[in-house]
């Protein structure tokens, strides 16, 4: 099955007060890391959605088999950048069976995990989406078949695919991940990463 991988990247991190996307782990910028996680899963294509810093994020990026789509709605929330993903996949040729949607702020998130998500979506033929379940609920990194893009695309606010995964819960293949609660918000968030 042909999976694209896209990297939601384009928010303003204000709670960081700099660009989350650009901050640094063990090295090297957070958006890096995610987007190499989806291409070594194995993700063909993979796009970042960029917005706020888009420049320095696609810099960022440099060297990566990884195609950057900006969003110029960016500040109107996270399923602006959803909606600019999953239209671009739409197009992608040969077609796509499913979108695995990742973000920049989730340290723990690496290829194997990514992989294991890719691995159950074949298991049921690419009909069910696979989510992470982590903190009680479904969330990202999550994959969804191509039935679903529609209503990806139908997506608004700043909740993400979380309505989209609480709506079809029992149709959902949860893969267990606690470690997917752990994000990088603030300063705090990223000092604990870092330990």
């Amino acid at each position: 099955m042909r999976v694209a991988g896209v990297l939601l990247a384009a928010g303003s991190s204000r709670r960081l007060g700099r660009p989350k996307q650009l901050a640094r782990l063990r090295g090297e910028p957070l958006v890096r890391r995610a987007a190499r996680a989806l291409v070594d899963a194995g993700c063909a294509p993979v796009f970042a959605v960029t917005g706020a810093r888009a420049r320095s994020v696609e810099t960022a990026l440099d060297g990566l088999p990884v195609e950057c789509v900006l969003n110029a709605a960016f500040r109107d929330g996270l399923a602006s950048s959803i909606r600019v993903g999953v239209d671009v996949v739409r197009l992608a040729t040969p077609p796509c069976d499913g979108v695995l949607l990742s973000v920049v702020d989730q340290p723990a998130v690496d290829a194997a995990l990514l992989r294991t998500l890719i691995e159950r979506f074949e298991e049921a033929l690419g009909v069910r989406a696979v989510a992470c379940a982590y903190a009680g609920g479904l969330g990202v990194p999550a994959l969804f078949p191509r039935a679903l893009f529609r209503e990806l695309t139908a997506l608004y606010g700043d909740t993400g695919a979380k309505p989209l995964l609480e709506a079809r819960a029992e149709e959902v293949i949860a893969v267990p991940f606690p470690a997917g609660a752990q994000d990088v918000d603030t300063a705090e968030d990223l000092s604990r990463a870092k330990r």
